[in-house]
């Protein structure tokens, strides 16, 4: 089970003029509703692979008489997020005992076979979308008070008796979201595939805003500043939902907690609050985050607000090193993100990105002409990468290494030189030799791919980007992906850090930003 960093007392404190503001930015979301296009058979093959069948048209629904253990799947025909409503009849003698269904919500087919009693895993297992009604009196119409996010529906008839059966008139679903698709004008890159990819990405971060931006709508359905910086970078220049941006930034910064530390993770429901879990990495992301958004709005007025706690976090992680300039390695717990890559040393990539961060803190006191801050980062900067070349460069193996073990992996190469801590041909230099000696602490999340393609632009190797681009997103479109995933080893479909794939989110933040590289340079 992951560790989590938590402080003793959690002292939150509240800043309600920021979470009214907050508040009035709260978005009208767009409903739509869809209906299924057509009836599935889902079973895996000798080779264990999950194959769908066409199981005929969606207009024979009203013909089948489903008794005990009888099961019908729909197909949406795409990913969906909203509420769904089903219309229940019966045929045959009248209803002399309850109708006993049972609903599973997939966004994958595969999900379609996974079993609920098979899972094992560390998080809750109330995230698996499955659902049992009983349902008295036929006919009935019946609205599912939860939210879901699926493609494919299927029922089964638990059981009814022997008088009758049960028929599924009519299912519908009201999809909703932020942003509709109608916003986005279409492009023409000459690749088709690079064309899906960038619709893909799309589709994902549509279906991830919704209030705020979700990381997941799935699991776990509340915003992570990792995805959310992410999230925000496609969505400039796309959706142009500047106001669920600024929405975002002010329940972030609304609600610090102790040292006035911003939290890895915001609820919103029932009310907005912090989730007492810091990560190191996730709180310096609020510089990037905002300078980034107000480059995209020119929103000065926000950047005024939320300057002083942004750059708070610099300062704090400052306060961190030791007199070696060194951020100390604190282990397995769960204090600095990165990636889900298993045995990963964060301790060289925790660095890396505090010097990425203050460079985009410098630029933040830059535009409100502070110039005893920006004196103050680039010192900071100048001497992180002094201490980074001296503590983590391993001049035999011309790479950086981390940790008491001198881990080399791919993360801590890609964030030394997203940092900037050598020179651009040395970065250029670095990068072919990690692509060539592939340490075998690798990346899984679209999330480190994500800074991958960004390291491999920054290194002027545009080709190699869009190559992984087409690799990496195209490998889960082959997999029939209609959304991004959370999780993507082409080596191992079922990896999980969860301890089981049945709860990995197959809609997933941090995985829309092909969309962003395709737009800006294709």
């Amino acid at each position: 089970m992951a560790s989590y960093s938590r402080f003793e007392t959690f002292d939150i404190k509240y800043n309600r003029a920021f979470l009214e503001k907050a508040k009035g930015l709260k978005p009208d979301l767009i409903k739509e509703i869809k209906l299924p296009t057509g009836l599935l058979s889902v079973s895996k093959n000798d080779a264990d692979q999950v194959e769908t069948h066409n199981a005929g048209s969606i207009e024979n629904l009203k013909d089948i008489h489903m008794n005990r253990d009888d099961k019908v799947c729909l197909d949406f025909g795409d990913h969906m997020v909203g509420y769904v409503t089903l219309k229940v009849a019966k045929v045959g003698s009248h209803q002399d005992a309850p109708a006993y269904l049972r609903l599973k919500f997939a966004e994958v087919a595969e999900e379609v076979l996974d079993k609920i009693e098979d899972y094992d895993g560390w998080i809750s297992k109330g995230w698996i979308q499955e659902e049992f009604i009983h349902i008295d009196v036929l006919p009935a119409t019946i609205k599912l008070p939860r939210r879901y996010a699926f493609r494919y529906l299927e029922i089964l008839t638990i059981d009814a008796s022997q008088k009758f059966s049960v028929v599924i008139e009519d299912v519908s679903v009201e999809k909703i979201s932020a942003v509709s698709m109608d916003m986005v004008p279409s492009i023409s890159t000459g690749e088709a595939l690079l064309d899906e990819i960038d619709r893909v990405s799309l589709r994902t971060l549509q279906d991830c805003m919704q209030d705020v931006f979700e990381d997941g709508p799935k699991r776990d359905r509340r915003m992570w500043m990792g995805d959310f910086r992410l999230q925000a970078l496609v969505s400039y220049g796309t959706f142009d939902h500047f106001d669920l941006v600024k929405r975002s930034l002010y329940l972030f910064f609304g609600m610090p907690f102790n040292e006035d530390r911003i939290s890895a993770c915001i609820f919103t429901e029932p009310t907005p609050e912090p989730d007492d879990t810091f990560l190191i990495d996730y709180a310096l992301f609020t510089a990037p985050t905002l300078y980034e958004y107000v480059i995209a709005s020119g929103d000065h007025d926000t950047l005024k607000d939320l300057y002083p706690l942004a750059m708070k976090q610099l300062t704090n992680a400052i306060s961190e090193l030791n007199d070696q300039y060194i951020l100390e390695d604190k282990g397995d717990g769960f204090w600095c993100f990165i990636d889900w890559s298993k045995g990963l040393n964060k301790q060289a990539g925790a660095q890396a990105i505090l010097i990425y961060c203050m460079r985009f803190g410098l630029k933040l006191a830059e535009l409100l002409n502070d110039s005893v801050m920006a004196d103050t980062m680039q010192i900071w900067i100048d001497r992180c990468i002094q201490g980074a070349m001296n503590h983590f460069w391993d001049e035999d193996a011309q790479m950086f290494v981390s940790g008491d073990e001198d881990q080399i992996s791919w993360g801590s190469q890609i964030w030394m030189i997203l940092a900037g801590v050598m020179s651009q041909e040395a970065n250029k230099d670095l990068i072919h030799r990690t692509i060539e000696k592939n340490p075998s602490i690798g990346m899984v999340t679209p999330y480190m791919h994500h800074y991958y393609v960004d390291a491999l632009i920054e290194c002027d190797e545009m080709a190699l980007a869009f190559d992984v681009i087409k690799e990496y997103w195209g490998g889960m479109i082959k997999e029939g992906a209609d959304t991004f995933w959370e999780l993507y080893n082409p080596k191992d479909r079922s990896e999980s850090p969860y301890g089981s794939n049945i709860v990995n989110s197959y809609c997933h933040a941090w995985s829309c930003t092909p969309a962003y590289f395709i737009r800006k340079y294709k």
